[in-house]
């Protein structure tokens, strides 16, 4: 009967077309960790990034390329060591292989990210 369950599960998990961003960022408020992926496919990986004013990013270059779309709050990203100021509504690219990270917000920063 457990097998089953997690047979259902995975398919349940594949017929999910929506995604509450709001949710995962409250969850993200009280956890130990300032990010978490609520979609992760071989082609495609989504999610959101929460970092409290101070907060260190403490990522490192992926192996693949990805856009933060800034949600809310203040600060910096930071692309081969050029820093960009931050604010709600913007796109960013970074390519693959690329060091980056986001620094300095004083209030607290959201961001959507999806890898390819």
């Amino acid at each position: 009967m457990p097998e089953i369950l997690k047979e259902f599960k995975k398919f349940n998990f594949l017929l999910k077309i929506k995604f509450d961003t709001i949710q995962y960022l409250n969850k993200l408020k009280k956890s130990n960790s300032y990010f978490h992926t609520f979609i992760n496919k071989e082609s495609l990986a989504v999610g959101v990034i929460f970092l409290k004013p101070g907060e260190k990013d403490t990522q490192d270059p992926h192996e693949s390329d990805e856009i933060y779309y800034i949600l809310d709050g203040d600060g910096f990203l930071s692309i081969s060591g050029k820093s960009y100021s931050v604010k709600k509504g913007q796109i960013y690219f970074v390519a693959k292989n690329i060091p980056h990270h986001f620094y300095g917000n004083k209030k607290n920063l959201s961001v959507l990210y999806f890898f390819s």
